[in-house]
């Protein structure tokens, strides 16, 4: 019995020994596959964690403040919070603080007599709702962010509640001088 000699296709017929110069461009090109491969998505995790722990700062830095920053609190703070402060306010300050139980923001800020009611307005009140003469923020309060309130300033005063969980605001203003009311929130949290 005599087997079949073995027949070679033309495609191992056609295969040639790889010269030098291609092998070199293979070798170079995996290579800088490998690198993309393995560079981008490393690069971008260093540059992420970096971004992390630079926010993480920022936080331990906010968290970490005793009493009022002479700063605007962030757009989301201000919407959780729900006090939003009138464009153009001056010598705006805020604290947050928080807990298990409540959380609250204190803020203060200068502004004019119509922003002031474009602010009232915004809270879901007026000036019609102040109570001339009166403090609605409470002295505990006022002492974890050192405000005063002298017997010899024009008070007026609100409280704004709102169903759970949105922010119950006690609202104090200084209005002393009409043209440029100082207002005083206190917004009240609990999860």
């Amino acid at each position: 019995m005599t087997l079949p000699a073995p027949t070679t296709s033309p495609e191992q017929d056609a295969k040639l020994p790889e010269d030098r110069r291609h092998m070199i461009r293979r070798r170079w090109l995996t290579a800088i596959i490998i690198v993309l491969l393995v560079g981008i998505p490393a690069g971008y995790l260093m540059i992420s964690a970096g971004q992390s722990r630079d926010s993480g700062r920022d936080k331990e830095r906010e968290s970490s403040a005793t009493g009022l920053s002479d700063n605007w609190p962030s757009l989301m703070k201000r919407r959780v919070f729900e006090v939003p402060i009138p464009s153009g306010s001056q010598d705006v300050a805020y604290y947050e603080t928080s807990n298990w139980k409540t959380s609250r923001l204190y803020v203060q800020f200068t502004t004019t007599a119509g922003r002031l009611d474009a602010f009232l307005d915004a809270v879901g009140s007026s000036r019609s709702a102040l109570t001339p003469g009166t403090i609605t923020v409470s002295e505990r309060d006022a002492d974890i962010v050192g405000w005063d309130f002298p017997q010899d300033r024009t008070w007026s005063s609100t409280t704004v509640t709102r169903p759970r969980p949105r922010p119950t605001e006690d609202i104090t203003i200084d209005l002393t001088d009409p043209a440029s009311p100082r207002v005083y929130v206190v917004s009240a949290t609990t999860p």
